[in-house]
């Protein structure tokens, strides 16, 4: 596992900004955005660089074209925010509330996803490059058509995710909860499990476990 961190980081030199004052098509760098509940907000074009968001809520938002790049996120609330067409790039999310959004179709490189609640999120169609999921919620979440290269379920929940027309192969789920899991022999095929898992996939070749 060799997933870069954010590059430049020094959270000590950064400015204390107010996410309210941020406009279309703007160059952010090197700001601290803390302690703000913006819920329903409307971004377009942004790129942030080497940014922190603490404690923020922007709940059920539509970001649009935005990059995060070396950025930050700790203790916030995103649930329910559409991302669309958004790019993360060496980024954070940590103790943070996920739940609901949409990363269909968006672009994630070198991130981890640690202690986070991102149940009921869909991936589809995104393309995910080194990604860590380490004790997050992922339950009832979407990977549909995802392309996903180096990405690690590390105690991550999965009961009822669902994962159609992705490939598995290489993916270690052996030390998660893929209970009630959905998905097809071709895109399982090659995935690595523990014994007790295999009972849940057994459905996949039409038989059942007699008690």
């Amino acid at each position: 596992m060799n997933i870069k961190k954010p590059q430049n980081f020094n959270s000590r030199g950064l400015k204390n900004e107010n996410l309210y004052n941020v406009i279309e098509e703007e160059k952010i760098n090197y700001c601290n955005f803390k302690e703000e509940k913006c819920d329903k907000k409307k971004m377009y074009e942004v790129e942030f660089e080497n940014c922190k968001f603490n404690n923020i809520s922007m709940q059920d938002s539509t970001l649009e074209k935005i990059i995060f790049r070396d950025v930050i996120f700790d203790n916030c609330n995103f649930s329910n925010t559409e991302f669309l067409e958004t790019t993360f790039i060496r980024c954070e999310f940590n103790n943070c509330k996920i739940s609901g959004c949409n990363f269909a179709e968006d672009r994630l490189y070198n991130m981890k996803i640690t202690e986070t609640n991102a149940n009921y999120s869909s991936f589809s169609m995104s393309s995910m490059d080194n990604i860590l999921f380490k004790n997050t919620g992922l339950n009832n979440s979407y990977f549909q058509e995802a392309i996903i290269k180096n990405v690690y379920f590390d105690n991550a929940e999965l009961v009822n995710a669902k994962f159609f027309k992705t490939s598995l192969k290489d993916i270690d789920l052996s030390n998660s909860n893929i209970e009630g899991i959905a998905t097809s022999i071709e895109d399982i095929k090659g995935a690595i499990i523990d014994k007790f898992q295999a009972l849940d996939l057994l459905y996949l070749i039409g038989v059942k476990v007699k008690e």
